[in-house]
């Protein structure tokens, strides 16, 4: 069920880069829609919009937004079409919103013969997350030790499929934190497009160059808050891909000190669902260790780390690594975004991001 709503144009407001953001007038009141250029084009003051508000009128996460799906009145702003343009891949297939992209590893394009026969990693450090929101902070922890690393975002699809909905991927490019995004599945629109998880990681080593990949779901995800049913699921499978290839699989633990919620107080079950029992293949868990002065983060770490020795002692391919967290705060509040969780922010929730700044950390070590 989609819930459609029209509107005009009152004003653009301040976007991002691959977004434009107005202000709809609608017969409810005033609405913020996002508006993708690349996909529907740009909207001015005046257009008559129509909007999908579906996710918005549920009180989902989706930052307060409505999104523009057509320009139906100003054919002249949509995007141009060229049938003769490179690229066989269609994104977000069979929806009212696909979109055709070049894939990496497209035979008409330019990287196809270096990823025709590629099949080896050789090594390469992968970190897993669970949410988007790890990004910056296992970034925070890798340039602590390598400010000059060549690092590759892997998008996965379980949250937001347009990479360009993420502010926080295009202030990491804009600071030169990363090298290239890739977007992998149904997502779509990072610098370089790939059908699967195994394509993408190669196209990272062999394209790109990368000294380490991230791999995680775009902004937003899934949960029910049942054993199986969340989207994070995806950060065992990506690790799997990467130990198939030959990289070397890191699994960033998605921790909470403020979490309402039992199932992800301390350890989250996602963590433990998706590398105790989704993973198949050796992996390092990194686990924070040592004091921060912070009491309550204090006895959340040291909870973790006894729920960590469970978890590897029912699951042997997992190997638990302890990781200092000396100068980890320091570098997480000098990050070039907003480091959000859940609503929560660092002064909220440091455990957290500690958790996955120390799997940023632990891949430096291994490059």
């Amino acid at each position: 069920m989609i819930t459609w709503r029209e509107g005009t144009v009152r004003e653009q407001l301040p976007g991002w880069s691959g977004v434009v953001v107005v202000a709809v007038d609608t017969p409810a009141g005033e609405t913020r829609a996002l508006a993708y250029p690349d996909v529907v084009g740009i909207p001015e003051p005046g257009d008559r919009v129509l909007l999908n508000v579906t996710a918005l009128e549920r009180g989902l996460g989706t930052g307060g937004y409505a999104v523009v799906v057509a320009l139906p009145d100003r054919p002249a702003a949509w995007p141009a079409v060229d049938a003769a343009a490179p690229g066989h891949l269609v994104k977000a297939r069979y929806t009212p919103m696909q979109t055709m992209v070049l894939g990496v590893d497209d035979p008409e394009g330019e990287h196809h013969a270096a990823l025709a026969e590629a099949d080896d990693l050789a090594g390469l450090p992968v970190v897993a997350a669970d949410l988007h929101s790890a990004l910056p902070a296992v970034l925070a922890g890798l340039r602590l030790e390598r400010p000059d690393a060549n690092v590759v975002y892997v998008m996965t699809d379980g949250g937001a499929l347009p990479a360009a909905f993420s502010r926080t991927c295009a202030q990491l490019r804009a600071a030169g934190w990363l090298s290239a995004v890739v977007t992998v599945g149904q997502a779509y629109g990072g610098d370089l497009e790939a059908v699967t998880v195994h394509t993408a990681l190669l196209a990272a080593r062999h394209v790109v160059g990368a000294d380490v990949v991230v791999v995680a779901q775009g902004p937003g995800n899934l949960g029910t808050g049942t054993r199986w049913g969340f989207s994070g699921v995806s950060a065992g499978e990506a690790l799997n891909a990467a130990a198939t290839l030959g990289g070397r699989g890191v699994a960033a633990l998605r921790v909470s000190e403020a979490d309402e919620r039992g199932r992800h107080r301390g350890l989250s079950h996602h963590s433990a669902t998706a590398y105790g029992r989704v993973l198949a293949r050796p992996a390092d868990v990194p686990v924070p260790r040592g004091r921060t002065g912070r009491p309550a983060t204090d006895e959340c770490l040291g909870l973790v780390r006894g729920q960590v020795a469970e978890l590897v002692g029912r699951a042997s391919h997992l190997r638990a690594v302890d990781v200092p967290v000396d100068g980890l705060l320091d570098a997480l509040g000098d990050v070039p975004v907003s480091l959000s969780t859940m609503g929560r922010g660092l002064a909220e929730d440091p455990a957290s991001f500690l958790a996955s700044a120390v799997a940023g950390r632990h891949a430096a070590s291994l490059t």
